[in-house]
């Protein structure tokens, strides 16, 4: 097939879903697919020799106007006739929109659920009626996924598809779910023992410790003060530890952890470019988020076997069966249900037979079965196109 694949920047050392379209690309030229990039920069060592690239330019301007932008240089620079295209962020005119990051309108709605009150609630409301870039967002996904060429939709949760008839009326016969997937290899190490041992010498944690892991850039969305509120909450009578990876600037939650009284048993790490050895370190994962259209996270915490605390506005929790892999809870802000799961994960004898489940999930739907389940999608589009 002869494929285009939309997005503004493809750098995969940045990680996210630029690593994912470098992914993408490869395994389709491994197959011996036509690939064709329309994008602004690209690392072109990183992706195929083969790709076709389309180097599109665009102007300068705020934030809010870019993607407009871009849209309108992908709509006029596809001229070619593809079998199937394929857009991944805030593009129209694809055959195909797979948006990994969610929908902009759940995430704007899950974004205020992080307010407990609601006064600060609805403020906060007020405040994204205000930002034209809300605004601006708001209406290019409408011309996205309402406008006269209806695209095949594809999302990485059932949680998503609903997301989409809820906010916008799009019949689930137009969307397709094919779960976000990880490497599991990235996570095989000869060594992980030891690095286990060298990690938690560093961390000041002992073997004996419970650890539960968190990991996030964006601590407000992913629920950190809620975790630091529910971990206080926890007993002290086995020995457990907590420790946050991701944004470097945590002042406000080091700060809320010693006014609850638990600064001694929580690590702020900061970032980490690979996170790997943290995951080989811990025990679980919690990761109580207000929205994750599917947390990579929480599919990487799985492929090394720990077991995973998160919430129900995560489409990864369609991957558990609790209580054996996992836990999921329905409110980040109910402390009393978040510190019961992690008082579970304090009984080694759970964590250990919880620890072989997880690892069983997690190796239930790989990289290849996406990328199967993608071509699948692909193939109809082409034939969709032909018999029209």
């Amino acid at each position: 097939m002869d494929i285009a694949l939309c997005y503004e920047s493809v750098l995969p050392a940045r990680g996210g879903a630029e690593t994912y379209i470098g992914d993408l690309a490869r395994r389709l030229s491994r197959d011996g697919h036509a690939v064709h990039l329309y994008a602004c920069r690209w690392d072109a060592a990183s992706l195929p020799a083969a790709t076709h690239f389309h180097r599109l330019e665009v102007p300068a301007g705020p934030r809010f106007l870019r993607p407009w932008r871009f849209g309108n240089e992908c709509e006029r620079a596809m001229t070619m006739r593809h079998d199937v295209s394929i857009g991944f962020d805030k593009t129209w005119g694809q055959d195909v929109l797979y948006p990994q990051g969610g929908l902009h309108a759940a995430s704007a709605a899950h974004n205020l659920l992080k307010h407990a009150g609601p006064i600060t609630r609805s403020l906060a409301a007020l405040g994204k009626m205000l930002d034209p870039a809300a605004w601006s967002f708001s209406r290019l996904e409408r011309k996205q996924y309402l406008g006269p060429k209806q695209p095949l939709i594809v999302v990485n949760s059932n949680m998503v598809r609903r997301h989409f008839e809820e906010f916008y009326g799009v019949s689930s016969e137009s969307v397709r779910v094919v779960r976000s997937a990880i490497d599991p290899l990235r996570f095989a190490a000869e060594d992980r023992l030891r690095q286990r041992h060298e990690e938690r010498e560093r961390w000041g944690v002992s073997p004996n410790d419970s650890v539960g892991l968190f990991v996030a850039m964006n601590y407000r969305l992913k629920g950190l003060s809620q975790l630091l509120d529910a971990y206080a909450l926890t007993p002290r009578d086995k020995p457990n530890k907590l420790v946050v990876v991701g944004h470097p600037k945590f002042g406000r939650y080091e700060r809320q952890a010693k006014r609850l009284g638990i600064a001694d048993r929580v690590v702020f790490l900061g970032h980490r470019s690979d996170p790997k050895s943290c995951y080989f370190a811990s025990d679980y994962l919690v990761h109580p988020t207000f929205y994750d259209p599917c947390s990579l996270v929480a599919l990487e915490a799985l492929a090394c076997g720990l077991p995973v605390i998160t919430t129900r506005f995560n489409g990864a929790s369609e991957l558990l069966s609790p209580p054996t892999d996992g836990m999921v809870i329905d409110n980040p802000h109910d402390s009393d249900a978040l510190a019961a799961a992690m008082a579970q994960m304090f009984d080694r004898g759970y964590l250990r037979e919880a620890s072989v489940a997880a690892r069983t999930t997690g190796s239930r739907w790989t990289f290849e079965h996406h990328y199967q389940a993608l071509l699948g999608v692909f193939t109809e589009v082409r034939r969709m196109k032909r018999a029209a």
